[in-house]
């Protein structure tokens, strides 16, 4: 049998997922969590044989619990899945340890296959997102920075962009400042524009 912890926010979303990988004879769903901090804590309590994490959550994003569980729980395979397949994410993930990036509208027999690959030691990677991570090139902005410059892609002010993306003002005009410097833009708005120019948004 299959132990797998299974972290997500949206609450609806993370039962209908429990439900479903539970129907499958040979994964048992031995916990959920809703943050990223929770994630964390209940890995390391009942050391899964996968942990199936959402990329961005509250506390602590997928990444940074890969990343953490990488040295706290070597055995725990992860499988990051996402509504935000950027390239920079998919290479982020995979470098932290991830053995698998999936987006979140696979079926559930693609996320048990992948589980399962994971299990055994191998890697399951979303075909579309690789090719598009090699087309792309690396882009030069870290997740956050890209998460904040789309954000700001409608024209959105920076404390909607802080409340939309959890973080304080301060911090979401740094990640923009930063963003433009790299992109070598002059305002967000043509940074904006340069980085999906490049698929990096």
């Amino acid at each position: 049998m299959i132990r797998v912890v299974l972290a997500d926010d949206e609450t609806l979303i993370r039962d209908a997922v429990a439900t479903l990988l539970a129907l499958e004879e040979d994964i048992e769903v031995v916990a959920v969590a809703g943050s990223g901090t929770e994630a964390l804590a209940v890995i390391e309590a009942v050391r899964p044989d996968v942990a199936v994490l959402d990329l961005q959550m509250p506390g602590l994003d997928g990444i940074e619990v890969a990343e953490r569980v990488a040295r706290s729980v070597p055995g725990c395979g992860i499988a990051v899945v996402t509504s935000h397949g950027r390239p920079g994410y998919l290479k982020r993930a995979l470098a932290v340890g991830a053995r698998a990036f999936l987006p979140k509208t696979v079926s559930a027999g693609v996320l048990a296959t992948a589980v399962r690959q994971v299990a055994a030691g191998g890697r399951y990677v979303d075909s579309e997102l690789a090719a598009e991570a090699i087309a792309a090139g690396d882009s030069p902005l870290t997740a956050r920075e890209a998460d904040v410059l789309e954000l700001a892609a409608d024209g959105a002010p920076v404390e909607e962009i802080a409340q939309r993306a959890a973080l304080a003002p301060g911090t979401v005009r740094n990640y923009l400042s930063s963003a433009v410097a790299k992109l070598g833009a002059s305002n967000r708005h043509e940074a904006v524009r340069l980085a999906r120019a490049q698929g990096w948004l």
